[in-house]
C-alpha cells in the first residue's frame, strides 16, 4: 500500500508528460490550439502532483527529477513548437526549405530554441538549489509556457484581438522570446503561491496578486457581462464555463506580466530593505 501511495504523485507527473508529448504531436501537425489546451492540461497535472505529494507526504528524489523532466517537455519543448508556427506565420513561410530562405529568417525561426534551452537551465538550477522553497529564483517554466499557450487559444476565439497584433509581429515576438528566456535564468526572486496560513499579514503579496487577478478577469470579461448573465439566467452552464475559460485565457498574458512585475518590485524592495539594515 505504501508503494502505491508513494507513486501516486509520479503517476500524475506521468500524465503531465503525456499531455506535453501530445501537445508536441498536435503542434507538429499545425493544430496549435489543441496543443495549447494540452499545455494548460499539463499545468493542471503539474499543480496536482505537487499538491498530492504534500498531502500524502510522498516526496522522493525520483519524483523531483521526474517532475523536472516532465516540465522540460510540457513547458519547454511544447510551447517552443507553438511559437515556431507563430513565427512562421509572421514571416509568411509556408514550408521550411533551408536552401531557399534568407539567413535572417532562419535566425528568427530558430530563436525558438532559446525556450527549451533556457527552460532546461532553469529546471537544472532549481534541482540543485536548496533556497527555492518559499519562492522561485527566475521565472517558473509553467508561467512562461502558459503565456505562449494563450496566443493560439485567443486567436481561435477572436482573430482580431489587439494582443495578437503585437505577438504576430516578428520583431516583438523574438523580443518576447529573448526576454522571457532570460527571465527563466534571472536572479530575480519570484514569489510562490504557497500560503503560510490564511492571515493576510503573512501572505500579503499572494493575496494582493489574487485580488489583482480577479480585477483583471472582471475587466477582461466586462464586455461579455450581459452574455454571462443571460447564460446564468437561461441555465446554460456549459456555455458559461466555456466563456469564463476564454476570459481567463485572454487575461493570462497580462496576469503573467503582472506576476513578473510584482515579483521584480518585491525583490528590489527586499534587497533595499536588507541593504538598509546592513548600513544601519
Amino acid at each position: 500500500m505504501n508503494i502505491i501511495k508513494k507513486n501516486i504523485p509520479n503517476f500524475i507527473t506521468s500524465l503531465n508528460i503525456a499531455s506535453g508529448t501530445l501537445s508536441i504531436i498536435f503542434a507538429f501537425e499545425g493544430l496549435t490550439t489543441i496543443a495549447a489546451y494540452l499545455i494548460l492540461l499539463a499545468a493542471v497535472f503539474d499543480f496536482l502532483d505537487g499538491m498530492t505529494a504534500r498531502m500524502l507526504n510522498a516526496y522522493s528524489e525520483l519524483g523531483k527529477q521526474l517532475d523536472s523532466l516532465a516540465d522540460l517537455i510540457s513547458f519547454g519543448l511544447a510551447p517552443s513548437i507553438i511559437v515556431y508556427h507563430i513565427m512562421k506565420s509572421t514571416l509568411l513561410i509556408d514550408k521550411l526549405y533551408i536552401n531557399n530562405i534568407d539567413t535572417i529568417k532562419l535566425v528568427y525561426l530558430f530563436s525558438i530554441l532559446l525556450i527549451p534551452i533556457f527552460s532546461a537551465l532553469r529546471l537544472a538550477k532549481f534541482n540543485i538549489d536548496t533556497k527555492q522553497v518559499s519562492s522561485f529564483i527566475g521565472l517558473p517554466t509553467p508561467a512562461n509556457a502558459l503565456f505562449f499557450a494563450a496566443i493560439p487559444i485567443i486567436s481561435s476565439q477572436n482573430p482580431f484581438d489587439p494582443f495578437l497584433f503585437l505577438v504576430y509581429n516578428k520583431n516583438i515576438l523574438i523580443g518576447i522570446v529573448i526576454i522571457s528566456s532570460l527571465l527563466l535564468v534571472s536572479p530575480i526572486s519570484m514569489f510562490s503561491f504557497k500560503f503560510k496560513n490564511l492571515k493576510f499579514k503573512d501572505n500579503a503579496l499572494q493575496f494582493s496578486f489574487l485580488f489583482l487577478i480577479l480585477a483583471i478577469i472582471i475587466l477582461t470579461g466586462y464586455r461579455s457581462s450581459n452574455l454571462l448573465f443571460s447564460m446564468v439566467y437561461e441555465f446554460r452552464f456549459l456555455q458559461l464555463f466555456v466563456e469564463l475559460f476564454y476570459i481567463l485565457t485572454k487575461a493570462l498574458p497580462l496576469i503573467i506580466f503582472l506576476y513578473i512585475l510584482l515579483s521584480t518590485l518585491n525583490s528590489l524592495f527586499n534587497k533595499f530593505t536588507k541593504q538598509n539594515k546592513i548600513n544601519s
